[in-house]
Formats: structure tokens, C-alpha cells, sequence
């Protein structure tokens, strides 16, 4: 399963959010399993995408073949940086990830750059400490933990309220984040929560 990341600066946020809507038209691709996100809550002006196709080769037919222009033209000059990465699943977070945005409030990203080698510790501890208690947390539903190219990680959890992800964040964290030995493993983590727009779901 392909997890595409795709994160906007964006100008327009009237025009961008109509263009948004138009993404409906990915329903149907071969290969598209679905698509979410919304505003960042630290970053004023950045929007969050994240787009999940069944294998890289699905999406780029899509990217190839035509459909893929004609949706993002209804966005063009309502943003002035557009950034995308990509990651392969590796575990799901939870419960068998599906690629379902409706039933969420908020997502939480966590970007991580991890050290040369550190790469099947770093997994194991995801599987071994951090999934378990994500999946003990109430509110949280699901959520995906995948790798990309030169050590990138990323996981992506869907929760359904934000005032539930917050007692997760202000509680466990450090101690997890010490039994997981986990600055020995990460160069440096990157995180957001995004309020998710429900009209950009598809």
C-alpha cells in the first residue's frame, strides 16, 4: 500500500478549498483506495493531503494518464509550495487500516528521520511499544505506520476528537519515548495535528 503525503502552503484558501472538493473525482481510479486531510493547527496557511493507493504503480497510471491534471488545475495559483513525499506501509496502527477519513476529528503526523542502521530497531519498537499504546488510547481508530526512501519514516494516526489525542500527547509520551530508546534511533521527528476537512474526504 502506497501512502502518498502531500503538504501546501497555501495562498488561496478560499479557492483552494473549491479545488479541493473537485479531488471527488478520484473515486473510481483503478488502485485508489482514498484521500483526507485539512488545516494544520500549528502552521497557519498549510494543508495536509494524504492520498492511499494499493501499489505505486496504480498511481502512477493515474499520474500519467491525464486524470491527475485535469482535477489539480482547479487549484492552480491558490498555493505557492506543494510538497510531496511517499511511503510504503509497513504496519498498521490498531486495527487493519482502511483508507477511511469520514469518522475523524484530527490526525497526528509524526515524520521521522532515522539514524543509518537504526532502521529495524526503530520498527521494532513502533510494533513493540508505540502500537500498543496508540491502540490503548480512547479515541484513537487507526492509523498507519510506513517507510520511504533514505531512512524516512512516517506514521499517521486518525482520532476522534482532539481533546482525546491531547491526554495521549500529555501523558505516555516521554515515558514511551525513553523505553523505546527512541533518541538513539531518530535523527529528528516532525509532527502536526490537522484539523480534518470533511468536505475534502474522498
Amino acid at each position: 500500500m502506497l501512502v502518498k503525503w502531500i503538504r501546501c502552503g497555501v495562498i488561496d484558501r478560499a479557492g483552494f478549498e473549491r479545488g479541493q472538493r473537485k479531488w471527488a473525482g478520484l473515486l473510481g481510479e483503478p488502485g485508489f483506495r482514498g484521500q483526507g486531510g485539512g488545516w494544520s493547527r500549528s502552521q497557519p496557511g498549510v494543508a495536509h493531503l494524504f492520498s492511499i493507493w494499493d501499489t505505486p504503480s496504480y498511481h502512477d497510471a493515474f499520474m500519467s494518464g491525464g486524470a491527475h491534471d485535469r482535477l489539480a488545475a482547479a487549484q492552480e495559483g491558490t498555493y505557492e509550495s506543494l510538497g510531496v513525499k511517499f511511503f510504503e506501509h509497513r504496519l498498521d496502527v490498531k486495527v487493519g487500516f482502511r483508507a477511511r477519513f469520514a469518522d475523524s476529528d484530527v490526525l497526528r503526523l509524526a515524520h521521522c528521520k532515522v539514524r543509518p542502521g537504526r532502521a529495524e530497531h526503530f520498527t521494532l519498537m513502533q510494533e513493540k511499544v508505540w502500537n500498543p499504546a496508540m491502540a490503548g488510547s480512547p479515541g484513537m481508530l487507526r492509523g498507519v505506520f510506513a517507510q520511504g526512501p533514505e531512512s524516512d519514516f512516517l506514521v499517521l494516526s486518525m482520532w476522534d476528537s482532539a481533546t482525546e489525542r491531547a491526554k495521549y500527547r500529555d501523558g505516555p509520551v516521554a515515558r514511551l519515548s525513553e523505553r523505546a530508546d527512541l533518541d538513539t534511533d531518530v535523527l529528528a521527528v516532525a509532527g502536526d495535528v490537522v484539523d480534518v476537512v470533511q468536505a475534502w474526504t474522498v
